[in-house]
């Protein structure tokens, strides 16, 4: 039984209080940045961003495509950090994320999006930081301290000042509402009950499944497992998994599917069956499974929201896997808090 209190645990269940302060400290900036992007009407949409925070980005690149049609596109930092080509990115809407604000390859693309005509919002804890400065505004994410080297709370919060900025752009009432709701939702979803979970996850392999806005969770769960319980996790859209990768799944595997209360949501189910009809031990956070076995989880009040309240279950639930496996979570192995790359 675990007894000791990890960093990491405790930056978990501070995220429903993290994302209270975000949405009380954060609202001025928010609505002045919606307000501005809203009057830049920007075409289409480009991301800067590295590990945890590359995946807030692909959240957010299906948030765009879901409400508004824009496409976003991921640019490598290298561009501008390795390779120094100026981007042409005039009436584009440029969002960059990092927690710490200070990898440089992050700046020079956040700057050079900026110089090049982009208007270039930071996401970040640290709003007096290099990116800070390189952008055209500032969201600060008010997550406090993160001292465990796995973001958690920096994760959550810098979903809900990239989904809430997009909610005011849109005027989105509802989304709006459901984004309020969300500490109360997030400080269930810390309670879920995943210890079957715990259970399976024996050797040093899994799946992790996603569609959607949920794929992003699926890509930052899978990095989790890979950076606090040294166990090699791939990340899978639903729609790819049966074209090659299931091949290696055998009795007893482990599969994540994580489901949201969206369109999506059944043809997930669909394939998490057909993978558990193979052998597999599925695990799904929908209450639609027959062959896989459904995970606790919370539902909030809007489908692009679902995926937030699930990330937090996977949280609380990874921790304790790290922890059966005798690994201390705050400080995992060849791992910093920061790092800068160039």
């Amino acid at each position: 039984m675990q007894t000791t209190i990890t960093q990491m645990r405790r930056e978990i269940e501070e995220i429903p209080v993290a994302v209270a302060r975000l949405l009380d400290e954060g609202a001025s900036a928010t609505k002045e940045i919606a307000a501005e992007i809203a009057r830049r009407d920007p075409r289409f949409l480009m991301s800067v961003a590295r590990g945890s925070s590359d995946h807030v980005c692909t959240y957010l690149k299906y948030a765009s495509e879901l409400l508004f049609g824009l496409p976003m596109a991921s640019v490598g930092p290298s561009v501008a950090s390795i390779y120094g080509t100026k981007l042409k990115a005039n009436g584009t809407l440029c969002i960059a994320v990092s927690q710490s604000g200070k990898s440089p390859d992050i700046v020079d693309l956040t700057r050079n999006a900026r110089e090049s005509g982009a208007y270039a919002v930071a996401i970040t804890n640290n709003t007096a930081s290099p990116l800070a400065e390189a952008a055209s505004a500032t969201l600060g994410i008010h997550a406090g301290p993160e001292l465990s080297v796995a973001a958690t709370k920096t994760f959550v919060t810098s979903i809900v000042a990239g989904l809430w900025v997009m909610a005011e752009w849109k005027n989105d009432k509802e989304l709006i509402a459901a984004i309020r709701a969300l500490p109360e939702a997030l400080d269930h979803a810390t309670r879920c009950d995943w210890s079957s979970l715990v259970e399976a996850i024996t050797g040093d392999n899994l799946f992790t499944l996603g569609r959607g806005p949920s794929w992003a969770i699926s890509n930052e769960a899978a990095l989790k497992f890979k950076e606090t319980c040294q166990i090699h996790a791939e990340s899978y859209s639903s729609a790819e998994v049966l074209h090659g990768p299931v091949s290696i799944v055998d009795t007893g595997f482990p599969v994540i599917g994580f489901a949201a209360a969206d369109k999506a949501e059944a043809a997930l189910v669909d394939v998490a069956e057909q993978i558990a009809q193979k052998g597999a031990r599925v695990f799904v956070t929908s209450d639609r499974v027959r062959q896989a076995e459904r995970l606790d989880h919370v539902r909030t009040r809007h489908w692009l929201t679902d995926p937030i309240s699930l990330i937090v279950s996977f949280y609380a639930m990874v921790e304790q896997v790290a922890a059966r496996r005798g690994i201390n979570p705050d400080a995992p192995r060849h791992l910093r808090k920061v790092t800068e790359t160039l």
